[in-house]
């Protein structure tokens, strides 16, 4: 059988993130329309192309292709009533637990545990299917699916950083691994 591979691509940069805000459904920092299909052939063959359905997403799969597939389980994680929100205007308090316990969610949305197992399970469905997929998400979901894969704690999840159009690979031939590649 053959492997199945996942490109996991961060979505652009966007307004909320240079001026330090939690994300909402915002758009990308960037001329997406002039830039479309700018990274179409990126690929040797003509890869699986998904994305999350928030905006931000949905523009930067244009950069990859036309033929996006909207995949629910690539959301970003929910923020409730911190969505928008400038990151220094928070109380200390819940921010702080936050950070330090992935099962809470003082801000009435989704906890980091909540968004790794959402991942993990979307990544098992991948496991019986070949062939490359594109997944253009957000840093939150990329975390999640590295801490599944190098089977990492939850612990670990602020200690990886996800930049903006970032590619991560991803392999399953009967375990996950991740793949280190050169473009020299």
């Amino acid at each position: 059988m053959q492997a199945t591979r996942l490109t996991l691509i961060c979505h652009a940069t966007t307004p909320a993130q240079q001026y330090g805000r939690f994300p909402d459904n915002e758009s990308v920092a960037m001329d997406w329309q002039a830039a479309a299909l700018s990274l179409a052939g990126r690929y040797k063959k003509t890869p699986r192309l998904v994305c999350a359905p928030e905006a931000r997403a949905r523009q930067t799969a244009e950069l990859f292709g036309s033929d996006a597939v909207i995949e629910d389980a690539l959301r970003d994680g929910d923020f409730g009533r911190w969505k928008g929100m400038d990151i220094g205007r928070l109380h200390g308090d819940e921010l702080q637990a936050w950070l330090a316990d992935s099962a809470s969610a003082p801000h009435g949305g989704e906890s980091v545990d909540q968004v790794c197992r959402r991942v993990a399970q979307w990544m098992q469905t991948l496991e019986a299917q070949s062939g490359h997929i594109v997944a253009i998400t957000h840093p939150f979901v990329i975390r999640a699916a590295l801490l599944h894969v190098m089977q990492c704690p939850v612990s670990m999840f602020y200690r990886i950083d996800v930049e903006p159009l970032s590619a991560t690979e991803l392999r399953f031939n009967t375990v996950w691994r991740l793949r280190l590649e050169t473009h020299a």
